[in-house]
């Protein structure tokens, strides 16, 4: 794994740990709200991120590199309704899409195949990721008030 390729996923290692850090927050906030629904999901969307953040240390491990546990900064503690809350958090995951888009592209001048293949899988997930929560927007944009505790209690039966 060259040097710029490197960087990029080692960086992309404590996107995803922030991400995680992140939800694990919201999800903390909408708990302390009374939301439990949309607490268990943020909090699945947690163990998820965490789960991103591990995939990505063992490619690099896999690669023969050592990833390199960078600083982690610490998120908000409230953000207001589940409206603006799911709002954040969509611009957040079409943030991170644009992260490994840019990723794929270093991959790509690179020549490093196997990076792009690794890449490939988060591209796809990052489809997912967006679109679940375009929907849970739209819903709550739809729902207004009374309708928050209906999509509290949908939320809250997310599996995994």
């Amino acid at each position: 794994m060259n040097k710029k390729v490197y960087k990029v996923f080692n960086e992309q290692v404590q996107a995803e740990l922030y991400s995680a850090y992140m939800y694990l927050a919201m999800s903390l906030d909408m708990e302390a709200k009374n939301y439990k629904g949309m607490a268990k999901w943020l909090y699945l969307q947690y163990e998820e991120e965490r789960e991103h953040a591990l995939r990505f240390v063992k490619f690099m491990q896999d690669c023969g590199v050592q990833p390199q546990l960078l600083q982690i900064d610490m998120p908000a503690a409230d953000y207001g309704t589940p409206l603006n809350l799911f709002k954040k958090v969509l611009e957040h995951e079409k943030y991170v899409t644009s992260r490994i888009y840019d990723m794929y592209e270093v991959a790509l001048k690179e020549k490093d195949y196997a990076a792009q293949s690794c890449l490939k899988w988060f591209i796809d997930e990052q489809v997912e990721e967006e679109a679940n929560v375009l929907n849970i927007v739209s819903h709550l944009r739809k729902a207004g008030d009374c309708a928050i505790l209906f999509m509290d209690a949908k939320l809250g039966e997310r599996e995994s």
